[in-house]
């Protein structure tokens, strides 16, 4: 039977009848009640009276009613919009459920691409987020985390309209938008009054959490931390919410201690300060403990209070309470090492104190105050005597600590410790199994028996300054955290791959970068034009020119082969891949003379007199190395998540490499390299993939030679000698730029012989010769000529005009483009002459440049 059957019915009394059908137990009576009200609905009665009734239908998984109900909505929300109200916040219980379900469906399959933010479903969250529950908004707002703005704009818009969630009742509702709107502010530019009032509106839900019971606050505090990391400047003015109370349990109090610091500042330190010093009485032994290492902290971090920090540690170790004076001496050897040769003055208290120290750590740091200053403390081989008794009772820390401080005094009172040195060496290397102490032991006793000058710069050498926060997150780790907040990973401070089991569902998470207009107050100021080649180029290329082909570039070993036809790129009027002058040198009427016919006297030492004028020994350069310019850092930790890469380009025996040294300076390890170069003016490429073979550990060095060839894309860049790079490892993608010196390009052949010099000569145009100055160069003529043959500039002809020395030379560079110089010499001047002719007249001044750099070094 169809469902022509709903349209016939001619009942009196029908829609009390339909009401109670409606109201049914039964699904399938409920759902012919509905199919009934559409069909008298659709033939135009009203049925408006039924409408709860319809709506409470809604609650059902059967999917044909639920279409059958959002029929009957769709008709009345129009003429009975306040009856439709009824029905939103079952909608939007739907939007909140439906999206919790997309969300875990996506990170459960990250490849599946199921939940597609865009503006348009953004802003139906938005809309949805006012009226959801509690549980609802959180959903929407951990979707709305995982989605990033298209522009600065479109943040400001979405954090305007999140942040009114940051007055809700639950905290977990707070922590949520707190985590969308500490996002989205990293697009936004400082110079923003809204950047500025966002920051104010974000400090009082902060502070209200914290007025909840213990458990509450501990995750609060902890979520607190990563913020306060990475924005202290929202928090700054709360320094007293943080204070600990006498009934805060030890989580919370220790917790309260650390955020303390983090938020000390000159303005606040008498006041942090202050508090310190009262916990520092207190009996919670683990708190006293904590309190006297802050005191520490405070003083390494605000250099101006670390006066008063000292003062209130040596107070402290006056009481004599054993573990407060451990502690203050762990700290104060903190202090001796960010301020050198400014409060040594309160060694002696220290040592008076020796005694008492039965903590492996107090008792290391005790020993390395008195090795670091033994020269200031007259009975230094008598205290370090004393630790030596019980040398082989004592921890590995402290052993260690002993073996370094007695070499210490041994280098700076040699005479007087002669016997104490070799008896510590004695137990290092011969009665210990402890494989650290044996091999520090031997290297000692090597350097000791061998240089001692060079044991002294080793030993005593200058220490670095240690930083004024050695215990914040490393930056990569604290921006995924960040996109974690209010979940257990913000208060483990871990990823969620430390603790989950198995990778599915695990998604690493970061922050947006940070668009053009955010980075005003912070990029660094780049390079004017015309500024001097030592100078780093813009290091991140605007938008339109090559950066998408760095972007883009595919990461893997590179391939190594003759250059395609296709690459060849005008430069100006010149082919950078084309012969150069080779079309000129071998056109119709020029005919190569033949080796035989070149007269024997022109194989004559340069120098030999007039009947010298060109010299035409070979016709190929020496295998010698090019100049190596010393090693640059091209790409500082600090804008590379702490790998730091230093650099330079060498020419050895016809090859080019790219020598690099890459340094860790992170806290986790670096694996996975990997090396592009964009499109530039030369064709450089790596002809080899970047192989580091070994994981790359925190604070390690490696030195790698990555082999180059000219054989990739070419594009001419401004300027001409510009190298944008892509480096890739495990943590992220980098760019740089770097200058190339242009004579890793001057080829093993560049040497022209005399017919086709003067030939070439003339045929250049004159408006394409350059002339340029030397100064201050001391070398005569014979070790100009030298130095540069060895970088693969050739002398071809020399000849002396009115006491002034004329050096004719030539050089080819890697795509065949010949440059021709004549450069003069007076004899007793520094200052010389150098004039270029060459096709491409873009490359005379880099060409000047590589004669400065391969003469004066």
């Amino acid at each position: 039977m169809t469902d022509s059957k709903y349209f016939t019915t001619t009942k009196k009394g029908e829609i009390f009848e339909l009401k109670a059908e409606l109201n049914s137990d039964k699904k399938e009576k409920k759902k012919e009640a509905v199919k009934k009200v559409i069909a008298s609905m659709t033939v135009g009665k009203d049925v408006s009276a039924l409408f709860p009734d319809v709506v409470n239908c809604m609650q059902t998984d059967n999917l044909e009613l639920k279409k059958l109900v959002y029929l009957y909505l769709m008709n009345y929300a129009k003429s009975q919009p306040d009856m439709a109200i009824m029905a939103v916040n079952t909608f939007v219980k739907v939007v909140a459920n439906a999206v919790a379900a997309l969300s875990e469906i996506a990170e459960s399959h990250p490849s599946s691409n199921l939940l597609d933010l865009n503006p348009q479903s953004i802003n139906k969250l938005l809309t949805a987020l006012n009226e959801c529950t509690e549980w609802g908004q959180i959903f929407i707002l951990d979707c709305l985390a995982n989605y990033t703005p298209k522009d600065d704009r479109e943040a400001q818009s979405i954090c305007e309209r999140v942040t009114p969630r940051l007055s809700h009742a639950n905290s977990a509702v707070v922590l949520s938008a707190v985590k969308v709107l500490m996002k989205f502010m990293e697009m936004l530019s400082k110079d923003l009054d809204y950047y500025g009032t966002l920051l104010k509106k974000l400090a009082p839900p902060l502070v209200t959490l914290l007025s909840a019971e213990p458990e509450l606050q501990y995750v609060a505090l902890r979520n607190i931390n990563l913020i306060v990391q990475k924005r202290p400047e929202i928090l700054k003015h709360e320094m007293k919410v943080f204070f600990v109370k006498y009934n805060d349990p030890i989580y919370v109090k220790l917790e309260k201690l650390d955020i303390m610091i983090r938020l000390a500042s000159q303005a606040n330190i008498a006041q942090v300060l202050a508090e310190l010093k009262e916990y520092a009485t207190e009996v919670d032994v683990d708190f006293v403990r904590k309190a006297v290492r802050a005191i520490g902290r405070c003083a390494i971090k605000v250099e101006q209070s670390a006066e008063r920090c000292v003062s209130t540690l040596l107070d402290l170790i006056q009481t004599k309470v054993n573990y407060v004076v451990q502690e203050a001496i762990v700290v104060i050897k903190d202090i001796f090492r960010k301020y050198p040769n400014k409060y040594e003055s309160v060694i002696a208290t220290l040592c008076e104190n020796l005694d008492s120290l039965d903590e492996p750590e107090a008792r290391a740091a005790m020993i390395w105050i008195v090795g670091e200053y033994a020269e200031r403390i007259d009975n230094a081989d008598e205290l370090l005597e004393s630790f030596l008794e019980g040398f082989h009772d004592e921890s590995t820390q402290v052993q260690l600590q002993l073996l370094t401080a007695i070499v210490k005094l041994f280098l700076k009172k040699p005479t007087e410790t002669q016997e104490l040195v070799q008896q510590v060496l004695s137990l290092a290397t011969q009665d210990s199994d402890n494989p650290d102490l044996r091999d520090r032991g031997y290297i000692y006793w090597r350097l000791l028996s061998t240089d001692p000058v060079a044991a002294k710069e080793v030993v005593l050498a200058e220490k670095p300054l240690i930083s004024e926060e050695t215990d914040l997150i490393e930056p990569t780790l604290l921006d995924e955290l960040i996109c974690y907040i209010g979940t257990l990973a913000s208060v483990y401070h871990k990823p969620p791959s430390a603790f989950v089991e198995g990778g599915r569902g695990v998604v690493h998470k970061s922050l947006p970068p940070r668009t053009a207009s955010s980075e005003s107050t912070e990029s660094p100021e780049t390079a004017p034009a015309g500024a001097p080649s030592g100078e780093q180029p813009d290091v991140i290329p605007a938008q339109g020119d090559l950066l998408g082909d760095l972007l883009n570039l595919d990461l893997g070993p590179p391939v190594s082969g003759p250059p395609l036809a296709t690459s060849s790129v005008q430069m100006g009027a010149v082919d950078l891949l084309g012969g150069g002058l080779d079309s000129l040198i071998g056109g119709p009427n020029f005919v190569t003379p033949p080796a035989a016919a070149v007269p024997a006297n022109l194989g004559a030492p340069m120098g030999s007199g007039l009947s010298d004028l060109f010299d035409l020994t070979s016709g190929v350069g020496t295998l010698s190395g090019s100049y190596v310019a010393p090693k640059a850092v091209w790409l500082p930790a600090m804008k590379a998540k702490g790998l730091e890469i230093s650099g330079t380009f060498t020419r050895q025996v016809g090859s080019i490499s790219m020598d690099l040294q890459l340094t860790n300076k992170a806290l986790q390890v670096m694996t996975d390299f990997a090396i592009q170069f964009n499109r530039n003016s030369f064709g450089l490429a790596p002809a080899a993939p970047l192989q580091v073979h070994a994981p790359l550990s925190p604070n390690q060095t490696v030195e790698i030679s990555l082999p180059l060839n000219t054989v990739g894309s070419v594009m001419k860049m401004e300027p001409l000698n510009n190298l944008q790079v892509a480096v890739k490892n495990n943590i992220d993608v980098f760019y740089f730029s770097t200058l190339y010196p242009l004579h890793i390009l001057f080829v093993e052949d560049g040497k022209m012989d005399r017919q086709m010099f003067l030939a070439t000569w003339k045929d250049i145009p004159n408006e394409n010769e350059a002339q340029f100055q030397i100064r201050d160069c001391p070398l005569n003529t014979e070790a100009v000529s030298s130095r540069l043959q060895s970088s693969n500039i050739f002398t071809v002809a020399k000849r002396n005009v009115e006491g002034q020395d004329m050096l004719y030379q030539s050089l080819k560079l890697t795509n065949g483009i010949w440059v021709l110089a004549e450069l003069r010499i007076q004899p007793g001047n520094p200052n010389f002459m150098l004039s270029l002719k060459c096709r491409a007249p873009e490359v005379s001044q880099h060409v000047y440049q590589a004669y400065e750099t391969i003469l004066k070094n």
